[in-house]
């Protein structure tokens, strides 16, 4: 199985909203794939259709080969889900919680392939404990006395600590200080490392840009791109700064070029004359990069597109639309 989760035409209305429009999404099995999308895009409702808690209204959607509606039981075993706003039984501990976690996860079954009698599915006491003392979690407060960031880090603990196949993650950092962060991120590089699955649903784009070997970005219920952060950064835009000893003859006239900015910067000692700023669709940069090669470069920096910049690509009739609201307003 190269795929762990399939979906293709993916409908799902609530009365006259449609939140999700045709959603196709794939993510292989043992990768990290970024989920990405404002509030309201259909993330949410995907991942519940995936889940077995939602029934989609037409469309296909399988996850290890089996079907989320039908195969919910078996699936919950092999799945760990941590979402954005965890919430624990009142009177029973952290570690309690975790224990229950991976009770629910199958923890007295045979290993799937493996010897009758191999623990699976559950918790590994080890991976337990060593993921308690690096989240710096108290496994004996009760749910009640627990922060937000300390109720994430019940539901990474176990999630992490579980023998399943595919973890979800649905903005699981919410609530975490950036030592966490850090904690969870080097957590995520681990899992993928033993081949796990993940699926990572993020408002923070730098860490989905640190972590995601692939990724997916929805818009109003449809996936708009999907591919590797090198596959997708064409479709921006890279910024270059450039110190020249001549002008820059034709620069403007190239395709591609955007936003073109030159300064006269007079005869300086080291023969600087002008200094140049723009940016570049990524496929036309080798014809900006002879001209001013040409016009006598004494330095030059470039810097690739961001994930942010392609996710706001996608979002800027949004932000227009709402401006223009707000002006009317």
């Amino acid at each position: 199985m190269t795929k762990a989760i399939s979906v293709a035409g993916l409908h799902k209305s609530f009365g006259t909203t449609h939140a999700l429009d045709g959603l196709d999404l794939e993510v292989e099995a043992g990768e990290v794939h970024g989920f990405l999308g404002p509030n309201g895009s259909g993330k949410s409702t995907t991942i519940r259709v995936l889940l077995g808690l939602l029934r989609a209204d037409s469309g296909a959607a399988q996850m290890l080969g089996m079907d989320p509606w039908a195969d919910a039981v078996e699936l919950h075993r092999r799945v760990a889900y941590v979402p954005g706003d965890v919430t624990l039984w009142r009177n029973l501990s952290g570690g309690e919680v975790i224990d229950l976690y991976g009770r629910l996860h199958g923890g007295g079954r045979a290993r799937r392939g493996g010897q009758a009698g191999e623990r699976s599915g559950g918790l590994d006491p080890a991976r337990r404990a060593d993921l308690i003392e690096r989240f710096e979690l108290d496994p004996t407060k009760k749910g009640r006395t627990y922060s937000k960031g300390n109720r994430q880090k019940v539901a990474l603990v176990a999630a992490f600590a579980s023998d399943v196949d595919v973890l979800i993650l649905d903005e699981p950092t919410s609530g975490l200080d950036p030592l966490m962060e850090e904690v969870f991120q080097r957590c995520v590089q681990e899992e993928r490392d033993r081949g796990r699955t993940i699926l990572l649903s993020s408002h923070i784009l730098s860490e989905v840009e640190e972590l995601c070997d692939r990724v997916s970005i929805i818009r109003k219920g449809q996936t708009v791109e999907s591919g590797s952060l090198t596959d997708l950064r064409h479709l921006t835009r890279t910024s270059v700064t450039a110190e020249l000893t001549g002008p820059p003859n034709g620069l403007a006239a190239l395709p591609g070029v955007h936003d073109l900015e030159v300064q006269d910067t007079g005869v300086r000692p080291d023969g600087v004359r002008c200094r140049v700023e723009l940016h570049v669709d990524t496929d036309k940069l080798n014809a900006v990069l002879r001209s001013l090669t040409d016009s006598g470069v004494r330095s030059l920096t470039s810097t690739p597109p961001t994930l942010e910049e392609l996710f706001l690509r996608h979002y800027q009739e949004d932000v227009r639309a709402g401006a223009e609201g707000a002006t009317a307003r």
